[in-house]
């Protein structure tokens, strides 16, 4: 059962695929038309009164009274006047059949045979508009066979439609039962099966737009405990968290390399931590800094040293912060994962990592490592995003993969970035699955950008200034 949101991922990653919004919306009128047609009389002489909004809903409608009205005699009562319609797919579609309109005003709707209700869609939130719960009550008030399209219209809410018969498309939403729907029939309407199991641009609409009134530090604080042995990891995951939109990036590391870090940006607000390596004595002074922050990234360039590994241990153990685990602080909880119970974040291991922490080795093939990275989701209640010629992401019940990226990406570095993006959407407030599927889409993203100028030569850093490009290419435009 597919939850509301997702439905607007699938169109926009079906237009991705080369199936456009328009191609989807005429299968679903026609699909509803044939349907009457089967059901009610063959679908001639039939008196229908087809009730729009002013979206993609209603554009559905509108195809389907160009296709019932060859042999029915069909009116669409529109909600608002037609200058209100919202989307180019719904408004040419209107101009199809503008002859046949009118715009409801508390119409009385029992001198119709069937009436259709294409008012709203999975796209709406809350309670109706005004209008829009005249035209349900309206629909509501007579008895007469009603259909609604995808979903009743209002479902959820105080005021919605019931319905004979909800015409679905694709597979059933969340909260749609025969209670609310009448008979529910499912009906393909040309949707890709990739657009739902591979991430691709719809999957930004999960990315946290900042609002227009917000302030520094407002759109995601991160702490990044990084450094000592490496001095490269920390500053590629730091920036890149910079570059997916976080405010605030502080880099808790070992005193002795701080200055290297903080040599490479001026962005990075570093922090000391006495000594060469992260250890038990600076487990303390570190969870205090978590408090100040939104989210923790543990790992990029620490080293595996026995009382370091034994430090994040202890810092996991104490941090009340959604955190991303990557590269040793896998090491860490190997063998350790109950320590994860009870928090929340993203394990972002290769195989070999995956391997680790499930303490067997696993077939190579996608469908062994979803199998063991769904048990550790379930196990743990983390999102794992398993790093891969395909990504994998899971948080045990949801599932979705990447393509995005090339091999030119085996180069060192990539990861971190990966995780530096991953932190920063998770401080920005995104889900730990949504800022994992976001972030797999990205990082790929960026590298194929790199790939294109740089081919096999591409390095990290190349990446982190294609990162704002993949955003600026994919947010939607209209939210």
């Amino acid at each position: 059962m597919m939850r509301w949101e997702e439905v607007k991922v699938l169109d926009a990653n079906a237009e991705y695929l080369g199936v456009p919004i328009m191609t989807l919306m005429e299968n679903a009128g026609w699909a509803l038309a044939q349907e009457i047609s089967s059901q009610f009389g063959k679908g001639k002489g039939l008196r229908i009164a087809i009730l729009c909004g002013m979206g993609n809903n209603g554009g559905d409608g509108f195809v389907a009274a160009r296709a019932l009205t060859k042999e029915n005699k069909v009116k669409v009562l529109l909600a608002y006047p037609p200058a209100g319609i919202r989307t180019a797919e719904a408004r040419a579609n209107f101009e199809k059949i503008e002859d046949i309109h009118k715009v409801f005003q508390g119409d009385d709707l029992s001198n119709y045979d069937i009436i259709i209700d294409a008012i709203v869609g999975v796209g709406a939130q809350g309670e109706l508009r005004d209008q829009y719960k005249e035209m349900v009550m309206a629909i509501n008030a007579v008895k007469r066979p009603v259909i609604s399209i995808d979903i009743p219209s209002g479902l959820g809410t105080a005021v919605a439609v019931k319905p004979t018969i909800t015409v679905t498309f694709h597979s059933l939403k969340e909260g749609m039962d025969k209670d609310n729907c009448g008979e529910i029939l499912v009906r393909d309407i040309g949707m890709p099966a990739e657009a739902e199991r591979y991430i691709g641009p719809g999957d930004m609409l999960f990315y946290p737009v900042p609002s227009p009134e917000s302030h520094k530090g407002k759109n995601g604080r991160v702490l990044l405990v990084g450094g000592g042995p490496y001095t490269g990891a920390p500053v590629l995951a730091g920036m890149a968290a910079y570059r997916i939109g976080a405010d605030l990036v502080f880099v808790a590391c070992p005193s002795e390399v701080r200055s290297i870090i903080a040599s490479h940006s001026p962005d990075l607000i570093t922090v000391p931590l006495l000594g060469a390596r992260f250890a038990q004595s600076n487990v303390e002074e570190t969870l205090a800094l978590s408090k100040d922050v939104d989210a923790v990234l543990i790992g990029p360039g620490l080293g595996d040293d026995a009382e370091t590994m034994k430090a994040v241990r202890n810092l996991i153990r104490g941090c009340d912060r959604p955190m991303v685990l990557d590269a040793d602080a896998l090491k860490a909880v190997a063998g350790h994962l109950d320590l994860l119970k009870g928090k929340t974040g993203v394990l972002t291991p290769h195989h070999r990592e995956l391997e680790l922490l499930c303490g067997r080795t696993i077939a190579p093939e996608l469908g062994g490592r979803l199998e063991v990275a769904k048990q550790i989701a379930l196990n743990t209640g983390w999102t794992l995003l398993v790093k891969g010629r395909v990504d994998l992401i899971t948080d045990g019940v949801n599932v979705k993969y990447n393509r995005t990226g090339n091999p030119g990406m085996s180069v060192g570095g990539t990861g971190d970035v990966l995780a530096g993006i991953t932190v920063g959407l998770l401080a920005k407030k995104a889900t730990p699955f949504n800022s994992a599927r976001i972030s797999a889409f990205i990082n790929g993203s960026a590298g194929d950008l790199a790939f294109e100028k740089n081919s096999y030569g591409l390095v990290a850093t190349d990446l982190l200034d294609r990162v704002p490009q993949v955003l600026r290419r994919n947010l939607p435009r209209d939210r």
